[in-house]
Order: C-alpha cells, then structure tokens, then sequence
C-alpha cells in the first residue's frame, strides 16, 4: 500500500496503543522511536504535499473494500481532518479491544461469537472509511490550495 496520510495516521494510532498497553521497557523505547519517526514522515508528507512534491493523486489511495453492503452497515466518516483523525483513533482502539476477545476465542460464549467476528468486520470497515476520508479532505486541501496560486 502506498503511504498517504491517512495510513500514516492510522500507523501512529496503533503505535499509541501499543504504548498504552505495553509495561516492557524495552518495547516501549522502540515503540518511542517508532512514534517520532512517524510524526517525522507525517510532517513531511504534508510539507511534501504543500509544496507540490507530491502529485495529487499520490495523496490518495482508497481501500476500495469489496463486500455486501446490505447488511454491513457503516456510519459515515464526515467532518474536518483533525475530527477524521480523532474518530480513526476511537475506532482502532475499539478495534484493539474487539480484536484481544479474538485472541482468547475460546473464552468467548457461542452465543457472542458471531457478534464479536460481525463487530470486526465493521470497525475494519469503518477504520479504512476513515483512512480514506483523511486522505480525500487532504488532497481537497491540497487541491484548493494548488487552484488559489
């Protein structure tokens, strides 16, 4: 997958996560260098991107997701990048917590694990909804930008 600033977004929200719920030290100082190479490449994507270095159609790349969407019913992804952001990252850690039930399936009552495996492939839905949105809003950004000079 080409980096955008969406996938670089949802990179870093994973990073966070794995910071919040890691106490091994020496995880956390590679998960530290992780995060600040990430704000790095985010920052200069977005200096990239400003000052033409980046052909528009390199700051998108939609997931293209192939499913039934009659019934996989996913809200919307609307707003300014920054609440875009703000959504993906309550969505991943969503994603996190539904994806630890997964690990110990077993534990899992048989009347909840088609709830579990349905609430997964929503929030994945979901997920990439909002990597797309950031990616759209920026490269409209960049757009208007470009149009106005």
């Amino acid at each position: 997958m080409a980096e955008t600033l969406g996938s670089l977004c949802d990179k870093l929200t994973i990073v966070k996560l794995k910071q919040w719920h890691s106490e091994d030290s020496e995880r956390l100082k590679s998960l530290e260098v992780q995060e600040k190479q990430l704000q790095t490449e985010i920052d200069g994507f977005i200096y990239a991107a400003i000052s033409g270095q980046i052909p528009l159609e390199r700051l998108t790349f939609s997931a293209n997701k192939v499913y039934k969407q009659e019934s996989n019913i996913v809200t919307e992804v609307i707003g300014s990048i920054g609440e875009i952001f703000s959504k993906l990252a309550n969505v991943n850690n969503s994603l996190w917590h539904e994806q630890e039930k997964v690990y110990e399936f077993e534990k899992v009552p048989l009347e909840e694990k088609d709830l579990v495996v349905k609430k997964l492939a929503l929030l994945n839905l979901e997920r990439n909804s909002c990597i797309d949105q950031i990616d759209k809003q920026f490269r409209s950004l960049i757009k208007q930008r470009n149009n106005a000079l």
